[in-house]
């Protein structure tokens, strides 16, 4: 069997890109680190590369590569949805590498997910509607000028083209003809509209008939080939009793999960908790640090279910995402092994607080719906875990996710 190797830039991603494959069949692990990194017909890398500059990012990704992959390898680049992170700068070095090995490969880039409302038109990525320039994703958090993929890709060093969406929709020879054409003429990466998961299918199904193809795109794409090469959907298996009460963390700071906390904590369905990065960053020396991971394992230790959220405030400095998330693994690592199960929203949370504990790496199960993909734990703790990118779902997402490990 084909074995795939994906390389994400943060966990979340790694996660939601790689549980298409678990669902359809296929032994499917994420891992970090020194982590969980085997022989698994799909194994899903965090390279952890979101916030670097555009060379120390395009470096952790050539290294991972040179660890994981081999001939015979189908590659997935995974990038995000929003083009946040270094997308172009790692996938040139990607590229590359693999050229440098005497098999240059067409990329194929289609970072759309429909499912969570990010499409792709005219080479340019719109969310809900409107161009991702004018959201509150890019004004909060962006890399490039604008949002032309050709033209991003272009300043990386790659030559890329399009292929619009009244082409894709002409079907699968067509697409299969303009990519044939693009790497016959030379092209390091073809854009690929897509505004349905059937457009996704349409370039899935005729990308892989490509001899040597480098896939980049989100969890949208890689869906799509799951549904060509898995061996065929299969139950989700049951998940072991939970031992504790579910305590879920919201370290984004994405309107999307601040608006999922606030239901959580509204309905009743688990209590809030809040920290502010003052007291994280003060450490356990501070009163309020104590009182605060007191107070959680109090409640965990009573069995009630709670969201604890990472304060947001005026003026969120971003540059101080990795050690926030770091010191609120931190607080919570007293308290977690109290937890009978986890939700994780954003990839720097995540893998900082699943490090914190012991785990080594995620073994995929199932899906609370598109994006939000569900595990089991690999290492120290064989707990369930749920991982969510900040902006993904809809007010009740964090209800669902609850819900279903309560099932």
């Amino acid at each position: 069997m084909t074995r795939w190797l994906i390389l994400a830039d943060d966990l979340t991603g790694a996660a939601d890109c790689a549980i298409a494959f678990a669902k359809g069949g296929l032994e499917t692990v994420v891992a970090w680190g020194q982590g969980q990194a085997g022989e698994q017909p799909v194994l899903s890398i965090d390279v952890d590369s979101r916030r670097l500059d555009a060379g120390a990012a395009a470096e952790r990704q050539r290294l991972a590569l040179a660890a994981h992959w081999r001939p015979g390898t189908r590659l997935y680049k995974k990038i995000d949805s929003t083009l946040r992170g270094q997308p172009a700068a790692e996938l040139a070095a990607q590229w590359r590498a693999l050229a440098a090995g005497g098999s240059a490969p067409l990329a194929v880039v289609a970072p759309a997910f429909p499912a969570t409302g990010r499409v792709t038109l005219g080479g340019r990525v719109m969310v809900d509607g409107q161009r991702l320039e004018a959201t509150a994703l890019w004004a909060r958090d962006h890399t490039y000028a604008g949002g032309d993929l050709a033209a991003i890709l272009g300043g990386a060093g790659l030559a890329a083209a399009g292929i619009a969406l009244e082409t894709v929709r002409a079907g699968v020879p067509a697409v299969r003809a303009r990519l044939a054409r693009a790497a016959a003429d030379g092209l390091a990466a073809v854009v690929c509209d897509a505004a349905s998961a059937e457009d996704l299918d349409t370039v899935a199904a005729a990308s892989l008939a490509l001899e040597r193809v480098l896939w980049v795109g989100s969890a949208g794409l890689a869906a799509a080939l799951a549904r060509r090469v898995c061996p065929g959907r299969r139950q989700a298996p049951a998940l072991p009793p939970l031992d504790g009460a579910v305590l879920l963390v919201v370290g984004s700071l994405a309107e999307a999960s601040r608006r999922q906390a606030a239901e959580v904590v509204r309905s009743g369905v688990a209590q809030g908790l809040s920290v502010s990065p003052a007291t994280l960053l003060a450490g356990p020396v501070d009163p309020a640090w104590r009182a605060a991971a007191a107070d959680l394992r109090s409640r965990l230790d009573h069995g009630a279910d709670v969201l604890l959220e990472l304060e947001a405030g005026d003026r969120p400095d971003l540059a101080q995402g990795p050690l926030l998330a770091a010191r609120l693994a931190d607080l919570l690592a007293a308290a977690a092994p109290a937890a009978g199960a986890l939700v994780a929203t954003g990839g720097e949370t995540a893998c900082a607080l699943l490090g914190r504990l012991g785990v080594q790496g995620i073994g995929l199960v199932d899906e609370v719906e598109p994006g939000v993909p569900l595990g089991l734990a690999l290492g120290a703790r064989r707990l369930p875990v749920v991982t969510k990118a900040g902006g993904f779902g809809d007010t009740l997402t964090l209800r669902r996710c609850l819900e279903r490990l309560k099932r």
